[in-house]
């Protein structure tokens, strides 16, 4: 039951963020995806798919370990290890979703410079 309620909570934690930021970035239709390694924008996507990659994407993965959870059997010696490895995908999903949104921040003022 733990791994269901911690999906939920960061599913809801990813559909915030990106609701904060699509009111914040209103303004502007599309929104980069992708930086080169100079941090020019390889590619851009209408800002309301931008911003639902990461929860749709984190959504997936966490009810697939969820899932995997309740109806597989843990190898011997690893019955502890579900939350812990959940908690460790769901900071990387919400950190990069973090990212993502920064890095769009930045983007948009250094293009409003």
């Amino acid at each position: 039951m733990l791994p269901v309620i911690l999906t939920l909570v960061v599913v809801i934690v990813l559909v915030s963020m990106s609701m904060l930021a699509n009111r914040k970035f209103r303004a502007v239709d599309r929104l980069p995806m992708q930086w080169s390694n100079r941090g020019e924008v390889n590619w851009t996507a209408p800002r309301v798919a931008a911003l639902a990659v990461m929860p749709v994407l984190g959504t997936l993965v966490l009810c697939a370990a969820s899932l995997s959870s309740i109806f597989v059997d843990p190898r011997p010696g690893q019955e502890n290890m579900v939350i812990p490895a959940m908690l460790v995908m769901a900071l990387v999903a919400i950190g990069i979703h973090h990212l993502h949104i920064t890095l769009i921040a930045r983007y948009l003022g250094k293009a409003g410079d």
